[in-house]
């Protein structure tokens, strides 16, 4: 048997031996729903609108336009938490909690997402700029930034911009505790844009 012969029987003979195993196996992700807390229902007296309005989906790039639980443990420096995703990309899970926080506040009930054929009066866009966490005083702080806009979809006119932003530490530097964190963090910010959003369609 040449040499060549002999080393191509070892290699087979190693692959096909119990726990013998060349790849490495992948580590373990545990998928995290965004929690929430649902909205008071605005009070009974408060205005409500009767225009429609259209929730598009945050805009986001890079890795805000994905599934991973982002801290940025140094300045500059975003990563990722090992063997943790988000459940859904972060786009869906924001656009998702606001429209779960209009239906709950109550005050604008003609509501439609990006993806319904229903013509729309007016069109809520956003960018979502921030969505990770970062140490503060030693402990992770959820940070949540988003850009929003109002449009008049009939006319392209833009009615109204406002910066959103929200932060909330953890309680610890556990995932559990962060994801949380991320959680109060997006009710704080659903809270602020649903009351922007209804008082800028009642003044129209």
């Amino acid at each position: 048997m040449t040499q060549r012969a002999l080393s191509l029987l070892l290699l087979t003979m190693a692959f096909a031996l119990p726990g013998c195993n060349l790849v490495t196996e992948r580590t373990p992700v545990t998928l995290y729903e965004l929690p929430a807390q649902a909205l008071d229902p605005a009070p009974v007296q408060s205005t409500q609108s009767r225009a429609t309005l259209r929730l598009a989906m945050p805009h986001a790039s890079g890795l805000l336009d994905g599934s991973r639980i982002l801290v940025v443990p140094e300045p500059n420096q975003p990563r990722a938490y090992e063997g943790a995703r988000w459940a859904d990309d972060m786009p869906h899970l924001i656009r998702n909690r606001l429209l779960d926080a209009f239906l709950d506040d109550g005050r604008i009930t003609n509501l439609v997402h990006a993806e319904s054929m229903v013509s729309a009066d007016l069109e809520l866009l956003s960018d979502l700029r921030s969505f990770h966490s970062e140490y503060r005083n030693g402990l992770p702080e959820a940070t949540l930034r988003l850009d929003a806009r109002l449009i008049d979809t009939r006319s392209q006119r833009l009615l109204a911009t406002q910066r959103f932003v929200q932060r909330q530490h953890a309680k610890s530097e556990a995932i559990p505790d962060v994801v949380d964190a991320f959680g109060m963090a997006a009710d704080g910010l659903a809270r602020e844009l649903v009351d922007w959003t209804a008082t800028q369609m009642a003044r129209r």
